[in-house]
């Protein structure tokens, strides 16, 4: 079964439970409530983190360096927030771990240490030389 699809039908069903489950244990307003706090401090800190990446996106563009580990990181705050506007717990999880730096980073090793392994044979490379070699009639033009 495609992955999307099985989160699509999995994560409704994990935050309907979550929500039954910590509803009896501490009400339906302060579930409510924890919902709305933790969106609002979560979209509050990822505009935060999202600032700082850019601002250190800037400063690699400066130094004429390619900025890919805050291209991703940009993606992955927008994500992030995307995920802790949605009403649920176990979104809200996953969004605070991908908004905190720390988290970030050993996410991003994980996922890359893991594509190295699946295909170590992407960095093939041809090398040779070449040579201009002027024509007559390029002259003549």
């Amino acid at each position: 079964m495609n992955t999307l699809l099985l989160s699509i039908i999995l994560v409704p069903i994990i935050e309907i439970y979550l929500f039954i489950k910590i509803g009896s244990q501490i009400g339906a307003f302060n579930t409510i409530s924890l919902i709305l706090i933790t969106a609002i401090i979560g979209v509050i800190y990822a505009r935060y983190e999202g600032l700082n990446t850019l601002r250190s996106g800037f400063s690699q563009l400066v130094k004429n360096e390619l900025p890919a580990y805050e291209i991703i990181s940009g993606a992955a705050i927008a994500f992030a927030a995307l995920l802790l506007i949605v009403p649920g717990f176990a979104t809200d999880i996953i969004g605070f771990l991908l908004i905190f730096p720390l988290t970030r980073k050993l996410i991003f090793g994980k996922i890359s240490s893991n594509l190295k392994k699946k295909h170590p044979e992407r960095n093939h490379f041809i090398d040779g030389e070449f040579e201009d070699i002027e024509d007559d009639n390029d002259k003549k033009l």
